[in-house]
């Protein structure tokens, strides 16, 4: 006999967006330690390894549509990195659609301006571009270092990325362009307070490209987001501290699911 409890759960789903030059390859721990009825949905980006890439995808919205197309109705989104700029793209455009936000070491502006300044040069992006054209595989390789540069374990955690990145075909090299231009381009602080869902940040201690700092200026401008901060990750924390990275993702979808759930003061700080 079906226990009456269970038939009334219903599934949940997560999105999970990696980030440049990546593959959903890199979700395969988290994706395996989700709560019961948390189906996990990862989706590869334009020209990131199994999904195809054509030439009209060519700034972030066109990405967030592309990601939406595959995602199921209604879900939570999960991005990393460049991940998480097409997943606010993705609430903004479709909110009925996206019913929380995990923003995994994602900043709304990566470059630094006047008013921006915990964020990355903009003479990085243009080495990665200039790189970029010369050799890819080159610039993958020096992308991954900086990923992991300063973390707890960088030399094991690098090994795991590089593990996952030959699982799957090597990206697109147009796409890793436009993937840059986004990165460089981009500013979604204007669009932050649009954002109604429940939404949570997770940054690391020792992250090289978007600074933990970021964190008191996301509370400004989403007086309602949740932040945390992962002690020793850089900028794949749930790479180099899966079990840390885990359980604050969980707290956040228990507190989903029952806003009772969890502490009152959200995801604790590892």
């Amino acid at each position: 006999m079906t226990d009456p409890t269970h038939a009334q759960h219903t599934d949940r789903h997560l999105v999970l967006l990696h980030g440049w030059g990546m593959n959903s390859a890199v979700w395969d721990d988290l994706a395996g330690d989700l709560p019961p009825g948390v189906i996990p949905c990862p989706i590869d980006l334009p020209g990131h390894g199994d999904r195809p890439f054509s030439p009209p995808l060519g700034d972030l919205w066109s990405w967030a549509d592309t990601c939406l197309d595959a995602a199921p109705e209604r879900a939570t989104w999960l991005g990393w990195s460049l991940g998480g700029l097409v997943a606010l793209a993705a609430a903004v455009r479709a909110p009925k659609r996206v019913e929380g936000l995990i923003l995994m070491t994602g900043t709304p502006r990566f470059v630094r301006a006047a008013d921006w300044m915990p964020a990355m040069l903009p003479e990085t992006l243009d080495q990665f571009h200039a790189g970029l054209l010369a050799d890819p595989a080159e610039i993958l390789a020096r992308f991954l270092a900086l990923q992991v540069r300063g973390s707890d374990d960088a030399r094991e955690t690098l090994r795991s990325l590089r593990r996952r990145l030959a699982e799957r075909p090597q990206p697109n090299p147009d796409a890793l362009s436009i993937g840059l231009n986004i990165l460089r381009d981009e500013d979604m602080r204007g669009r932050l307070p649009d954002i109604r869902c429940p939404t949570l940040w997770i940054f690391g201690t020792h992250d090289a490209l978007v600074p933990p700092a970021v964190a008191e200026r996301v509370e400004i401008l989403m007086p309602g987001a949740l932040t945390a901060v992962v002690r020793g990750a850089a900028h794949a924390p749930h790479l180099s501290h899966p079990d840390q990275t885990g359980e604050i993702v969980r707290n956040f979808l228990a507190r989903m699911e029952d806003p009772g759930a969890g502490p009152s003061e959200g995801p604790t700080t590892p």
